[in-house]
């Protein structure tokens, strides 16, 4: 089977196809034929070194993908440790979503790393509840547009930041009820954001935000926090290492989670799934969520794609389409 191999030189992606052989699908594992696969920032920073495979998973490229279970018809998506931008990829039972029958099977492949890092950010991790306030940085993300729509769905009101004001129109059309460009400096929340949330809300009024930014954005966040709030940091996109001032977090009772799905062990993961498959997953059949897809680009074009994700261009999914007539 072709697969997907990536490096960086000078700066710059360099994609090609390689061959290896078809994945043999071990105890409790299906073999999915796909169909589309997603791009995530996880793919750049497995290429950087810095996010290897889990020990025992695949050490291609993917953490998610569409297709068809190998000797059926049955349309699926996939959460992926690993191995998602092939042809094949061996995937825990566990870990299969029916597609929904009102999307197109590629657009299928930008629901499982998204929707499910969202699901377990606001109600796993966050505890959201209807009514309560929710803000969400890099709304124009893959997750902060699921997010976005998720947090509606369950009740929430939600705020959503993002850099480049042209994003700003897909933040309101996810269901943004604030879209507030981040005008700060580098990629902090900045006091325009601060001003912007509390101007809408109040002072302390934020009960749960969802944050992939990290250092840049730790201290504003508190500052905006509701009392007993919660903080889910999801990445550190803005830095690794954070001042906070720590009587605020007393005074607050602020929690700080941090929180990842890839390193979940299979049993967890498959229990979220079933969580995800029961809540929310009925939730595309009515068209009260939808994946918002950015571009579909075939894999001889997969270095562009990884560009586009590391410029911040897209407004949510980057695909990568398998099919052959897309090759």
């Amino acid at each position: 089977m072709k697969y997907l191999h990536v490096t960086e030189l000078d700066g710059r992606y360099l994609g090609e196809l390689r061959e290896t052989g078809v994945p043999v699908p071990g105890t409790g594992e299906v073999l999915l034929r796909v169909t589309a696969s997603g791009v995530n920032r996880a793919d750049l920073s497995q290429i950087a070194g810095r996010y290897p495979p889990p020990p025992g998973e695949s050490q291609i490229l993917g953490l998610e993908a569409s297709g068809t279970v190998e000797g059926t018809s049955d349309p699926v998506c996939a959460l992926l440790a690993g191995g998602g931008h092939a042809e094949y990829v061996a995937v825990p039972q566990g870990q299969l979503i029916p597609a929904p029958p009102r999307l197109e099977l590629v657009s299928a492949a930008g629901i499982p790393e998204a929707f499910l890092t969202a699901f377990v950010s606001l109600v796993v991790e966050g505890g959201l509840t209807p009514g309560i306030n929710v803000l969400i940085h890099a709304g124009a993300s893959g997750v902060g547009l699921a997010a976005i729509q998720m947090a509606r769905l369950l009740g929430a009101r939600a705020a959503a930041t993002t850099r480049t004001p042209d994003k700003l129109a897909a933040l309101a059309a996810a269901g943004a009820d604030l879209a507030i460009h981040n005008a700060g400096q580098g990629v902090g929340v900045g006091v325009g954001v601060v001003a912007e949330v509390e101007r809408h809300w109040g002072t302390n009024a934020v009960h749960l935000i969802l944050d992939p930014i990290g250092a840049a954005t730790l201290a504003d966040d508190l500052t905006l926090l509701a009392p007993g709030g919660r903080i889910i940091c999801l990445a550190t996109m803005g830095g690794a290492r954070a001042d906070i001032e720590l009587p605020l977090l007393l005074k607050k009772r602020a929690r700080l989670i941090g929180s990842t799905v890839r390193a979940r062990s299979r049993a967890e993961k498959a229990a979220l799934i079933t969580r995800f498959r029961a809540e929310i997953l009925p939730a595309f059949a009515t068209g009260a969520l939808g994946v918002t897809v950015d571009s579909v680009l075939p894999p001889a074009r997969a270095a562009e794609a990884f560009e586009r994700m590391r410029h911040n261009r897209n407004v949510g999914k980057i695909l990568i389409d398998w099919r052959p007539q897309a090759r």
